[in-house]
């Protein structure tokens, strides 16, 4: 074990040790959180109009907080941006993480400096963690990578202004700095062609160790890598590249065109961070041979929610997170297997805040989620309300049985076919290597989404749908929808389901002929 790593270890334990304490009261931890938050932001304006002195109880928190997307909060929000102090949180932001958002354009969701250090320090933790657990290290004595937006900042009144990833390269340890690539001025490109080509010229000759970012992005970085330097796999490359940390988007579909272009399976850290907060992390790691811990060492399904870092979560069963007066959950009432809208109340002065994710619980000792799909993003043309997990879990089982590989894909209701007869769903899928059958390939993945969801079988059944329908599409065609939404590298993720055409019209124009 080199130097860094020697000097890691006994605090990566402890971190560890810490993750089981918190995690195993973690229904405690959440009822502290809400008093702690509500004490604390008691004399804001937001905390006067709503009587946050005069609650006593949960109870008392659903009465007086609404659930709210932006635009109902962006009242507030202009208020701390014009300058005005002591608005959601007590002072001013430390930062506002620009998103951009499909019905209100720019969001700026403010940072604190209570809720700032817990950003990095729960990415720092999620990584400890994984050191602890399995006793691999190595990653901390080489190079590492985060393909990430630029760390420029703008300011808003004062308050430093930019996109998550940036603000989160001003937040890295200077210990860490010195292994942390690419160079600030390579970060701060903004066409991200550009970026990708400098980034290949400083990085292809580094003892590279980890390698984080969402997966479409990172595969876009290994493919230039390969064509830059002739080899076959990036362990050529990369012989001590031991650990790609990602987040944001289901790996599945990814998995088998990384590790090909990697050569062989690699350790992966899931994140599932947000511009409003770190909401869980991968805290389980298949067994590695001569390490003991008291933790089990085992792969399980889901996310550890992160009880502990200055959110209460509530959740709201999904179909009801629209209607006037929906169910309100919070933690020691939800259920296994049920589709939630996550609410945040954060110590950032988030209240009552539809993140617009949905997720299911996987387990409640300790509480594991995964990411189910987007509130907005899902296909209820007749009242399906098909989410996108079902799609990922109807798709990537049936092509992986097969040995097709997907690059990407969404999917769309096409309600008038020009062809006429009953209405479909739409897959546009383009493959790393296509099915020999498509028709046939299709109608396993249509009876796959019919044991996904009952209703999307109920419509086929009763010849309201008929059966859907592939469209393969040429090379590169996500990546060009993207580039033409400006949304190329980064964080940008393509949504994997729609209730509308957007998409699916501008993917017509590559089709594969």
């Amino acid at each position: 074990m080199a130097f860094r790593s020697f000097l890691v270890r006994p605090f990566a334990k402890s971190i560890a040790r810490t993750i089981d304490r918190w995690s195993a009261q973690a229904v405690d931890c959440q009822e502290k959180t809400m008093h702690q938050i509500l004490a604390q932001a008691s004399d804001t304006a937001f905390g006067r109009d709503h009587g946050f002195s005069k609650i006593k109880n949960y109870e008392d928190f659903k009465q007086a907080v609404p659930i709210r997307d932006y635009e109902d909060l962006k009242p507030y929000i202009e208020r701390v941006k014009s300058g005005e102090p002591d608005v959601l949180w007590p002072g001013r932001p430390a930062y506002f993480a620009k998103t951009s958002g499909t019905t209100s354009g720019v969001k700026y969701i403010p940072m604190s400096k209570e809720s700032t250090p817990l950003h990095f320090g729960t990415a720092r933790n999620a990584m400890f963690n994984y050191f602890a657990r399995t006793g691999k290290g190595q990653w901390l004595d080489g190079k590492m990578i985060f393909l990430s937006g630029s760390p420029e900042l703008e300011t808003v009144n004062g308050i430093p202004t930019g996109r998550l990833s940036g603000i989160s390269n001003h937040l890295v340890s200077s210990w860490l700095r010195t292994n942390q690539m690419p160079s600030w001025k390579t970060n701060c490109i903004e066409d991200w062609e550009e970026k990708l080509d400098r980034i290949v010229d400083e990085t292809m000759n580094a003892d590279m160790r980890l390698i984080s970012g969402i997966p479409p992005w990172v595969q876009m970085y290994y493919e230039r890598l390969l064509e830059r330097t002739g080899k076959r796999t990036v362990r050529e490359i990369f012989p001590n590249y031991s650990v790609f940390v990602w987040g944001g988007v289901n790996f599945e579909p990814y998995r088998a065109k990384l590790e090909a272009l990697v050569g062989g399976t690699i350790d992966s850290v899931e994140t599932y961070p947000a511009s409003e907060g770190f909401i869980a992390f991968q805290d389980t790691f298949p067994a590695s041979e001569g390490v003991t811990s008291s933790h089990p060492l085992t792969t399980n399904p889901g996310l550890l929610l992160n009880v502990n870092a200055g959110m209460f979560f509530e959740f709201v069963p999904s179909d009801e997170i629209f209607n006037k007066n929906p169910t309100r959950l919070w933690l020691h009432e939800v259920e296994i297997g049920v589709n939630y809208a996550l609410v945040l109340h954060t110590n950032a002065g988030l209240w009552g805040y539809n993140l617009g994710d949905t997720v299911q619980f996987v387990s409640k000792d300790p509480y594991r989620i995964v990411v189910s799909g987007r509130v907005k993003h899902f296909i209820s043309a007749f009242g399906e309300h098909v989410i996108g997990k079902e799609v990922e879990e109807s798709l990537l089982p049936v092509a992986n049985a097969a040995g097709i590989r997907i690059v990407e894909f969404t999917v769309a209701p096409q309600v008038t076919p020009a062809e006429g007869g009953l209405p479909y769903h739409e897959w546009f899928i383009e493959f790393d290597n296509a099915p020999a059958d498509l028709e046939k390939f299709a109608l396993q993945v249509d009876a796959a989404m019919r044991q996904q969801n009952i209703y999307y079988d109920d419509l086929i059944t009763g010849n309201i749908l008929r059966t859907l329908k592939i469209r393969p599409l040429r090379r590169d065609a996500f990546r060009e929808f993207m580039k033409s939404e400006g949304k190329l590298g980064g964080q940008n993720k393509v949504p994997r389901l729609a209730n509308d055409r957007k998409i699916a019209n501008w993917l017509e124009g590559w089709t594969a002929l």
